[in-house]
């Protein structure tokens, strides 16, 4: 709950433009190309879901490459509460206890071991502050060509606080929501891999 507040103490009002200026749509072509070169990343940080009456808080480190992620989900109080194991073939959670189900998508399983869906599939494109491949309903731009709102896949996203890391410019803060679920990632840690 400590967690929720003080996400929600952060959140500033966003200037955003349309997509609709060729200089600006120039600089955010240019931030995509640079993005795609990122073939693997390690974040660190803080997470709060509330999905119908259910909550959680806590901290995650998130390994993300091409075939795979592995997420490691932390209480407040610095305990692992849960780690997801994503492969080609199918997603992996284990609980603190060491039980394990598996499902073939980290949406079904964390929904029936968390009570929440964690939206993986289009999560790491998300986290990096690039839309995921499949249409996009909806976006607008900071004054820098970065993402500032983006509507996919039954997804609001916004994003807010971007930091330079190796060159690239990463959200430190990303806020998904939908009719189900609020999502909040505050990214205190990045580590990048380019090709």
């Amino acid at each position: 709950m400590g967690l929720l507040a003080l996400l929600q103490a952060c959140v500033g009002i966003p200037t955003s433009k349309p997509i609709d200026n060729a200089a600006l749509l120039a600089m955010h072509q240019r931030h995509l190309q640079n993005l795609s070169t990122i073939t693997a990343f390690t974040l660190q940080g803080r997470i709060g879901v509330q999905t119908e009456g259910k909550g959680f808080s806590g901290s995650l480190t998130w390994q993300h490459n091409i075939s795979s992620d592995d997420i490691a989900l932390y209480s407040p109080l610095g305990g692992q509460v849960a780690s997801i194991k994503k492969t080609a073939n199918n997603v992996t959670l284990e609980d603190a206890k060491g039980n394990s189900i598996s499902a073939a998508d980290a949406e079904t399983l964390t929904q029936n071991a968390l009570g929440w869906k964690l939206p993986l599939a289009g999560l790491a494109d998300w986290s990096l502050g690039r839309p995921a491949t499949g249409e996009i309903q909806a976006s607008t731009l900071d004054e820098q060509g970065h993402l500032n709102t983006l509507k996919q896949e039954g997804w609001d996203i916004e994003y807010q606080n971007y930091t330079e890391q190796n060159g690239h410019f990463l959200p430190k803060k990303i806020i998904l929501r939908n009719d189900k679920a609020h999502l909040k990632l505050l990214v205190e840690n990045w580590r990048i891999v380019g090709n």
